[in-house]
């Protein structure tokens, strides 16, 4: 099995780290492929980078058709691009924030995400809200790190993880923790045995869940919803995406 994990910023240093997460946890007979696109920002920090990220996100989606890929894991906990790329793909497309969501929701009544900057909490709260999960979410806890602050000073990005994932547990009763940025998976097992909650991953969790619905064979719906876009012409720098439309 082949899954291609889509880190949809451009920071190869963080690419690898979600390899490392994504390696840890796949079976003997599965190949994961990291990528980072060829364009788009730095980091994701706000709806801006997040809507510019995703030409990039789709480009190497449509490169995976001919990869011979099975499954795709877009890892930002935006979820960026994950509807557009279910219409170009008829492999299972899982988003890291979706996916930890879903485990969480197995796992714990109620939870709390810890994340990156304060901007980030709307955009978080929209997107759980999306997912029909707010009322499992009791709270978006945010850090004054940005997401490359976390490649940078892994040693006061797990404290600030510590501190926020403590009160989560002890002020608001959250039963577990979730992990609000794809650089953070390096801290989740170290986080669950001091808070002694689960703590999840997204990028694991999208990984396993990957796995699993290729084992049973399923594929993404082309009835309505997820099917082919229409073709139809684009100019300027999205051309190519009309022509292979």
């Amino acid at each position: 099995m082949k899954i291609k994990v889509i880190n949809p910023n451009t920071t190869w240093e963080m690419t690898k780290g979600i390899a490392d997460a994504a390696e840890s946890v796949r079976r003997p007979d599965t190949q994961i492929i990291a990528v980072s696109p060829e364009i788009g920002p730095a980091s994701i920090e706000s709806f801006y980078d997040e809507y510019l990220s995703i030409p990039g996100v789709l480009e190497e989606v449509k490169k995976g058709e001919e990869e011979g890929v099975d499954a795709y894991v877009i890892a930002c906990y935006g979820d960026p691009g994950l509807q557009a790329a279910r219409e170009v793909t008829e492999a299972p497309v899982i988003g890291i924030a979706e996916a930890s969501l879903y485990m969480a929701s197995m796992l714990a009544a109620r939870f709390s995400i810890v994340t990156v900057l304060p901007r980030i909490k709307t955009m978080l709260e929209e997107l759980v809200d999306g997912y029909g999960m707010s009322k499992r979410v009791l709270n978006i806890r945010t850090t004054p790190m940005c997401v490359l602050d976390f490649e940078r000073d892994p040693e006061r990005g797990m404290e600030l993880l510590r501190q926020e994932g403590r009160k989560a547990v002890e002020e608001e009763n959250a039963e577990a923790i979730l992990l609000g940025c794809a650089g953070m998976a390096e801290f989740a097992n170290e986080l669950e045995e001091e808070l002694q909650v689960p703590v999840i991953d997204g990028v694991v969790a999208a990984v396993k869940f990957a796995e699993a619905i290729v084992d049973l064979g399923k594929t993404t719906s082309k009835l309505k919803t997820y099917k082919a876009p229409e073709t139809k012409q684009f100019i300027g720098m999205l051309a190519p995406f009309g022509s292979k439309a």
